[in-house]
């Protein structure tokens, strides 16, 4: 039996090939986003596959080696340039990859700087934040979002505070992870040599000049979801980021959509996402948007 564009099991399809290549690019791939409810042109600045986190859940495949190499900025400008004609002409629907998106998801949400490891470890994320805004601009799409996709680990640099500021003044939107509400649990998913707290007052401290959107991902654990108490946790950390004078536009809740680095790791289920999406909403009062796998 075949599925039409609109059937479940086709649209689920079509959100999970989040590929990061296309066609001959680079650094620019187009992906069809759930969370963003439209075409996302990734920036990938992490070729090496270098990452300061090691998350049980990571989708990339780090069995294979990464490129070495120092991102060519000049490249990177054509293949977004390329990418946004491609997405704003509609002639990306042409292409096989995307000729199934249903019309309400046909358009261009944002240019998110994400890939195969945390962005703003790049040593020139400051210069490569700048080429994106001028590509925005030199296509008149003022309301394009510039979005960052994140651990936060970063914030506290100052060439990250360089170019933080510059997504504020075009658009820009953070998205930040944080998955746990305690040190152990944290530990246990991050798998990073980078202390908690220090993920918490980066978080505090961006919020604090800008409403940012967080991203959870919660899962099951060789088979056992995070207790009520580490829930409870995550809660209270929200909580804390608020009471100090951060803004919080979006929690997005979501579990395992593609395959984990570790096959001990797997999705709740989405009565499971439902609850604790319930159970955020209810405790701190913000926005929540639950994602099911």
């Amino acid at each position: 039996m075949t599925s039409s564009p609109t059937d479940p099991r086709s649209s689920r399809e079509l959100f999970e090939a989040h590929s990061r290549s296309f066609r001959q690019n680079r650094y620019v791939y187009p992906v069809l986003s759930r969370r963003a409810g439209g075409i996302s042109i990734g920036v990938n600045l992490n070729l090496d596959k270098v990452c300061n986190f090691d998350c049980v859940y990571c989708q990339v495949n780090r069995t294979e080696p990464g490129q070495r190499e120092f991102v060519e900025i000049d490249r990177l400008v054509a293949e977004l340039d390329a990418a946004v004609a491609l997405v704003t002409s509609g002639r990306i629907f042409e292409d096989p990859q995307f000729g199934r998106t249903p019309p309400e998801l046909r358009r261009l949400n944002d240019i998110a700087l994400s890939g195969d490891g945390e962005p703003t470890t790049y040593r020139n994320f400051d210069e490569v934040v700048a080429a994106c805004a001028e590509v925005r601009r030199r296509h008149g799409l003022d309301d394009l979002k510039l979005v960052l996709i994140t651990n936060a680990s970063m914030f506290h640099r100052e060439r990250v505070r360089r170019a933080l500021a510059t997504l504020d003044a075009n658009g820009g939107e953070i998205w930040a992870k944080l998955d746990a509400g305690t040190e152990d649990y944290y530990r246990l998913v991050a798998r990073s040599a980078i202390s908690f707290q220090r993920i918490l007052d980066n978080l505090a401290e961006a919020a604090r000049v800008r409403p940012i959107v967080i991203q959870s991902l919660f899962m099951r654990i060789r088979g056992e979801p995070p207790s009520a108490a580490e829930q409870n946790a995550y809660c209270d950390r929200l909580g804390e980021i608020t009471s100090a004078g951060g803004r919080i536009k979006l929690v997005q809740v979501h579990t395992i959509a593609r395959p984990p680095a570790e096959s001990w790791v797997t999705a709740l289920s989405n009565a499971e996402v439902d609850a604790l999406g319930e159970r955020v909403r209810r405790r701190t009062g913000l926005p929540v948007a639950a994602f099911r796998s």
